[in-house]
């Protein structure tokens, strides 16, 4: 009886021991388990992981505290909600519904960027160098300046834009932008005769090849997500434009105000037509938390209505999104207003398809963003089709100047 006390008591303290040590393992993995800090390489695999999308990251703090900033030109896109788990990390994508997941190694992440219910792609990352890693030649010709710009879908369909870039030595900048809105900030290079350009911004994933033939880009590829694959061709024109952003949408004959009413994120009903809203200039931005141009317009709004809601502004944002469901799409609209620290109501307005059918006094939308100007009267002044954002340079900065003005002009007016 004795030798079982004493072996009971032996195996007792072996089993805490053993218990005890697992533990402290388990926390310092957690506690080791981070990213070195600096710049990264990274890569997603698309078009069914024939072609590699590059971009580069950065990462700054330390353990759980860790940021990351995706680089993008001169865009610095800010994911803060890393979370650590035994040898692996998740990094949510931004306020978009996207992830990477991914095995923490010696200066490597390798795993995959998820769309949870759409689709997975293999992404990798090692510490250190440049978005594309060729080995560089001097560049045929400088490319910089404006572009008519031709994409070509499979079925034979095409899509006219702007090329708008800048060249510095083999360095490469700038974007395209259509009437629907702005391929947002492009990073590349340019070797020899070939131009390669990319971007990525938790939401989107795009590459750009072609080849430069004097003043012409031919040979274009365009490859984005899963399966997205446009071939492309441009032609230097210093003249191209696109057509007046705010001809494209309009309301119908015999309408000159509009009128709804939607829940907020709290689910309570609000209407255009509420208290708050007579007798002011009122802005609807029509929007959706997974277009990255409508955040691109948020990020502009949400200080603009700071900085006039004083003097009569009012902003309202129908959210257009990817679910039937308020208490889901509730959430998404949080996580946006959150993020840009919006001041104005966001509301649940449909799915992107209900768009039309939510606003029949609109001929049609066309695109997301649209935002409609309204003055004191109530009366619609403008409608404005898609977001030249800060990608696109002067651009964007002719587009703040335009509507700051128009803002202003209506603000003076009286009711």
């Amino acid at each position: 009886m004795k030798f079982l006390n004493v072996l009971t008591l032996v195996l007792s303290v072996m089993l805490i021991a053993s218990c005890q040590q697992e533990a402290k393992q388990s926390v310092a993995n957690t506690e080791e388990t981070s990213l070195t800090t600096g710049k990264w390489r990274a890569e997603i695999a698309l078009n069914d992981g024939s072609h590699k999308m590059p971009f580069n990251f950065e990462v700054i703090g330390n353990g759980h505290d860790q940021k990351i900033f995706i680089l993008n030109g001169e865009e610095r896109l800010l994911l803060n909600e890393l979370n650590f788990n035994g040898d692996s990390v998740t990094i949510p994508m931004h306020i978009f519904d996207a992830e990477i997941v991914a095995k923490v190694e010696e200066g490597k992440l390798t795993g995959n960027y998820r769309k949870p219910g759409i689709y997975s792609l293999p992404f990798h990352a090692e510490l250190g160098n440049d978005r594309f890693t060729d080995n560089l030649e001097v560049p045929v010709a400088d490319v910089s300046g404006k572009w008519a710009v031709d994409f070509q879908k499979p079925d034979g369909n095409s899509t006219f834009a702007v090329g708008v870039f800048e060249q510095k030595g083999n360095q490469l900048t700038g974007t395209f932008m259509t009437q629907y809105g702005d391929y947002r900030f492009l990073e590349g290079i340019v070797t020899g005769k070939e131009l390669k350009l990319s971007t990525f911004d938790g939401a989107h994933m795009y590459l750009f090849e072609a080849t430069i033939d004097g003043d012409q880009i031919t040979q274009g590829d365009f490859w984005s997500g899963k399966t997205g694959h446009r071939t492309w061709t441009a032609k230097r024109d210093e003249n191209v434009a696109l057509p007046d952003a705010s001809s494209l949408t309009h309301l119908k004959e015999g309408f000159e105000t509009i009128d709804f009413t939607f829940p907020n994120i709290e689910g309570k009903e609000v209407s255009i037509s509420d208290e708050r809203y007579k007798g002011k200039v009122v802005v609807v931005q029509i929007l959706g938390s997974w277009c990255p141009n409508c955040m691109d317009e948020t990020a502009f709004m949400a200080p603009f209505y700071q900085k006039y809601k004083d003097k009569g502004l009012e902003v309202i944002g129908l959210a257009y999104e990817n679910t039937d469901k308020l208490e889901v799409a509730a959430k998404k609209m949080k996580r946006m207003k959150d993020r840009f620290d919006i001041g104005y109501e966001l509301l649940y307005a449909g799915q992107p398809k209900q768009a039309e059918a939510s606003l029949p006094m609109l001929e049609k939308i066309v695109s997301f963003p649209t935002s409609i100007l309204i003055d004191r009267n109530g009366k619609v002044v403008n409608i404005h089709t898609g977001f030249n954002g800060p990608g696109t340079g002067e651009y964007y900065d002719q587009f703040v100047e335009e509507f700051t003005a128009k803002v202003e002009h209506y603000l003076a007016e009286a009711q």
